[in-house]
């Protein structure tokens, strides 16, 4: 057990309990779609979590950081990631329906996203996160104390981090499922569709415009 778990875990409650992109998407898609679908994304924002996770104990995210070209090509990926995702959803609420994925062959009566692409969306925001890899890099070995095995205690907070992310995004899907009983309508979609479109939108831009 690490030595200073303790603190860590603090550090990672308020971590993962902070909003960002990622979780205005689950709300958007969980209030769209109800509980599965916003489960479905949290996962995929999960498995983007570990990635980077994993990439932080190998090492690899040291080479993002080092590299202003490397870290330059995630970033826009990232933000035109979610300027796509805000323009969609943007012309969805003009529209009065559909969805910023594509075709998908199950699709709630919500009008939320199917589980592949809700899934996707979340895989996709998080891993074109450049800020989530160096986040990793730099938080971790903080909290690997004195004489401590770096490569074993990394991995063991790592998997620590990733599980709470599991519990957390559990917990906050299933609250969703009554809320989005309740705003299944039609006005309601465009104006949720509307609200998330403009802030992912402003997200995006703000991504591709900021420095390291």
């Amino acid at each position: 057990m690490p030595d200073l778990l303790i603190p860590f875990l603090g550090v990672v409650a308020v971590l993962t309990i902070t909003p960002g992109p990622d979780m205005l998407l689950v709300l958007r898609n969980g209030l769209r779609g109800g509980s599965r679908t916003a489960w479905f994304t949290g996962l995929g924002c999960c498995l983007g979590i570990s990635c980077h996770a994993a990439a932080a104990v190998l090492g690899l995210s040291a080479v993002l950081a080092a590299s202003a070209t490397a870290y330059t090509v995630v970033k826009t990926a990232g933000a035109v990631y979610l300027a796509y995702l805000g323009v969609r959803m943007l012309a969805g609420a003009l529209r009065g329906g559909g969805d910023p994925q594509g075709p998908e062959p199950a699709v709630p009566a919500g009008g939320g996203p199917g589980a592949g692409a809700a899934f996707r969306q979340g895989l996709l925001t998080n891993l074109l996160n450049p800020k989530i890899a160096l986040l990793f890099l730099t938080l971790l070995p903080q909290f690997v104390g004195a004489g401590e095995p770096r490569l074993r205690t990394t991995a063991v907070l790592a998997l620590v981090f990733l599980a709470i992310a599991v519990a957390w995004w559990r917990l906050f899907t299933l609250a969703l499922g009554p809320i989005s009983r309740l705003l299944r309508g039609a006005r309601t979609r465009r104006v949720l569709d509307g609200v998330a479109g403009t802030m992912l939108l402003g997200i995006g831009i703000r991504m591709a415009l900021e420095h390291r």
